[in-house]
């Protein structure tokens, strides 16, 4: 195995639907701390990571001055290899804003539904970005519905509720 994939990832939580935890039948619920921990625990994941909580946001509540947080620690961190989760609903534009940082492979992800729930697409997202960091070039990337999208070339159909290559 080269060094490249044995380097450790750098994990930054931000909140969203994958940290949502729910409490009641009307839906009311806020993002609890991060469960990424457990999730790549349970999946026995061996890949040397470290966690970092930035935020505890939906992603509709997130601003550029979270952005610049965002940004402020993975620029400044040594690892060149970064998993971003983050809310769906604004994921585009964060990976936008960080898609000008050279050197490091950034790969931000999510689910549509609460990795707590029995049914989600939490751990499959977050394996395919534990994948997707060790091998892609440097650059920043979205990991969602199965596929690796370029930062630059993806958009959230709301409708459908999918990620897709911006036409």
């Amino acid at each position: 195995m080269s060094n490249k994939n044995q380097e450790e990832i750098l994990i930054v939580t931000t909140g969203g639907t994958i940290d949502k935890v729910y409490f009641d039948q009307k839906s009311d619920y806020q993002v609890g701390q991060t469960i990424i921990g457990s999730l790549l625990a349970e999946a026995q994941v061996t890949h040397p990571y470290r966690i970092m909580e930035v935020l505890q946001k939906d992603s509709l509540e997130i601003n550029d001055a979270d952005r610049s947080a965002i940004r402020s620690v993975i620029a400044g961190d040594p690892s060149t290899r970064v998993i971003v989760t983050h809310g769906t609903d604004t994921m585009t534009d964060t990976a936008q804003y960080l898609s000008d940082i050279k050197g490091k492979t950034i790969v931000l992800t999510g689910s549509l539904s609460p990795a707590r729930f029995a049914m989600t697409d939490a751990m499959f997202n977050v394996g395919m970005a534990i994948a997707a960091v060790q091998t892609l070039d440097h650059g920043v990337y979205i990991a969602m519905n199965g596929t690796v999208f370029p930062a630059k070339s993806v958009i959230k159909n709301r409708e459908m509720n999918r990620f897709e290559r911006k036409e």
